[in-house]
């Protein structure tokens, strides 16, 4: 027994100090190469520059046919963001389907097809990777040019972009949740659809639920921002207001993005509680 006098050491102590000194080493050439500067920021004539821009932004633009347009363009942007989470969710279904190791009859025991097998989920994979690695915004200027300015532009941007994303996060969480059932089905003879729907799906539907509803979320912002590039909703009227320098109109617009981040927020929770 350690005497009272003795201090109580942490062994991992210095592997974590060594491990947080190299971080920050790490992160010191990104700062220099970002040129982040704090004093820049809190330079007088800079502050008096944002002050003098922030006070723009006051009084709020309030009048019946601005608030009128605005409503409309919240509920094109929500239409947006859920039409393009919809079309997201077709596409990432069926490839997180696809690349699961999980649902692999490979996954059993080695066999003939288990080369052949992993081949297969190569093209579902490359897909998945190619959707998510391009932005959203640069889908949406590609499908302005294809289906001209206005929502749909930014309901294919994000179905396709978002898509990548939750094929990969739910094949992720279909591999790393309990898979012992799907695979006790699979091994009397089950096939892939019946293994997931009686053996993964209700297991992981929390994870998937959540993950769904925190994208959304993003999706209602990242619809805002393709509204920049033409793609309809509170973008695209923010990028209007800006054009002309009305700060009023643009402090209305900020204010109204921020009830949807906070309907979006209680949203997410609902779901959670009912899925849990």
């Amino acid at each position: 027994m350690r005497g009272e006098g003795h201090a109580i050491r942490d062994p991992a102590a210095m592997p974590r100090l060594a491990l947080a000194l190299l971080i920050i080493a790490l992160l010191w050439p990104g700062f220099r190469l970002t040129e982040f500067d704090l004093g820049v920021l809190l330079d007088p004539r800079n502050r008096e520059t944002m002050g003098r821009f922030v006070a723009t932004f006051f009084p709020l633009a309030t009048s019946h046919e601005f608030l009128q347009l605005v409503l409309k363009s919240t509920l094109e942007t929500l239409a947006i963001a859920t039409a393009g989470m919809a079309l997201a969710m077709l596409v990432a279904a069926p490839l997180s389907l696809a690349v699961s190791r999980s649902l692999s009859m490979s996954r059993v025991g080695p066999g003939p097809g288990r080369l052949a097998g992993t081949a297969a989920r190569l093209p579902a994979r490359f897909v998945l990777m190619f959707f998510r690695s391009i932005p959203e915004i640069v889908w949406a200027l590609l499908f302005v040019r294809a289906v001209g300015l206005g929502p749909a532009a930014g309901v294919l941007a994000i179905g396709v972009t978002y898509g990548g994303m939750l094929g990969k996060v739910y094949s992720e969480i279909l591999e790393s949740n309990d898979t012992r059932p799907a695979v006790a089905l699979l091994e009397s003879g089950g096939g892939r659809l019946g293994a997931f729907f009686y053996g993964m799906f209700p297991v992981a539907l929390p994870e998937l639920v959540s993950y769904t509803v925190y994208r959304w979320e993003c999706a209602v912002r990242a619809s805002v921002i393709m509204g920049f590039v033409g793609a309809g909703g509170l973008g695209q009227q923010m990028e209007l207001s800006m054009r002309m320098l009305n700060g009023g109109e643009v402090s209305t617009i900020l204010l109204t993005f921020l009830l949807l981040v906070v309907l979006a927020d209680a949203v997410s929770a609902l779901l959670r509680r009912i899925t849990q």
